[in-house]
């Protein structure tokens, strides 16, 4: 794939985030080939770091912080040497970003899970923000303001293979029992949120929300964005099958996660996509489901998520038909609507007061 073709795919996703869709038209534009990806996205970030040194007021300084933690992001999501440093960068930047606009904020991590609680501290409901195969913590920051503006203290966090986690850990698919850990250190915090926790995921990570909802007894409501049904190894295009052996790959798992054996290569992403299949689980998802797809969101061995919601006992489906992958070109048909639907589930006052 040529860099034109790299940067307008991702272009949704990137604008969808937040960035600035001139500054990246003009990073990306001004790239010679793919294999420059990473350095000059993390140039774009460093920029924004300076800037906010540079700043005349706290909240400017943050609002710098809290792009530059984006461009940090998206810069793992091409070629890039220094992938473990740019992660790395995102969750810092992201950290000095909360310290200005939000010092209520409060980081918690625990065995392969590492985030930010953000809300108020006497929230009767919260939700937990999954992201995907590639993705992490900083990237839907409009999906967590979102849900933030309707009364919902909201946990964004990295899992095993994603974000600041992605160095050293692998992808698992028994990621329910991660989600619970959450929702344990959530409990820590307030017994309240225990009994209110709603999950939002995207992409893989509306795999990993349903699994979660099916397994995990303390999920109340769920919703998932371009989450995948099934994965079908020998029919997923060449790129999605590296990432995902990237992302399973050349890294010791503990005992818990590999059995005891090394986890790595592609025989280890190709059974971790033969476990991507929800057709048992679906039916075991007692509470309330929405499914959110996008009808341009096509990609081969990829089902996506419409028989979730036809087997789930109380399943919701929403599709979009001009909506891509994740929907960041479709924005106003999903969002807000996805926001209303998880407070009124959860219980939460939608007027966030």
């Amino acid at each position: 794939m040529s860099v034109a073709e790299f940067a307008a795919a991702n272009l949704s996703r990137a604008t969808g985030a937040g960035l600035d869709p001139h500054e990246y038209l003009r990073v990306t534009g001004e790239l010679a080939g793919l294999e420059e990806w990473g350095a000059a996205f993390m140039r774009a970030a460093r920029g924004h770091l300076a800037r906010a040194g540079q700043a005349a007021t706290a909240i400017s300084a943050g609002e710098h912080y809290q792009v530059a933690a984006r461009w940090f992001h998206f810069a793992t999501l091409g070629p890039n040497p220094e992938h473990a440093l740019a992660a790395a960068e995102a969750d810092t930047a992201m950290g000095r970003a909360l310290d200005l606009l939000e010092p209520g904020a409060r980081r918690i991590e625990g065995p392969g899970f590492a985030g930010w609680l953000r809300g108020p501290a006497d929230a009767t409901a919260t939700a937990i923000v999954v992201p995907g195969l590639d993705s992490g913590k900083e990237e839907f920051h409009d999906v967590i303001a979102a849900l933030s503006r309707r009364g919902m203290a909201v946990f964004a966090m990295d899992g095993p293979g994603q974000g600041v986690l992605a160095a050293g850990t692998t992808v698992r698919a028994d990621y329910h029992r991660v989600i619970g850990r959450v929702i344990d250190a959530l409990g820590a915090e307030s017994a309240e949120r225990v009994d209110h926790v709603g999950l939002v995921g995207l992409s893989l990570g509306g795999y990993y929300v349903a699994q979660s909802a099916a397994l995990e007894p303390r999920v109340a409501a769920a919703v998932t964005v371009s989450g995948p049904f099934q994965l079908d190894w020998d029919l997923l295009p060449p790129p999605v099958r590296q990432l995902l052996i990237q992302r399973a790959g050349g890294k010791e798992a503990d005992a818990e996660e590999a059995g005891g054996e090394e986890a790595g290569g592609e025989e280890a992403a190709r059974r971790f996509a033969g476990q991507v299949d929800l057709s048992g689980l679906a039916p075991r998802i007692t509470c309330p489901l929405l499914v959110v797809d996008g009808g341009q969101d096509v990609i081969p061995g990829v089902t996506n998520g419409e028989p979730l919601a036809r087997l789930a006992p109380r399943g919701r489906y929403l599709a979009v038909a001009h909506g891509d992958h994740l929907l960041g070109n479709a924005r106003p048909d999903w969002l807000a609507a996805a926001a209303d639907w998880l407070s009124g589930a959860l219980g939460a006052p939608a007027d966030g007061s």
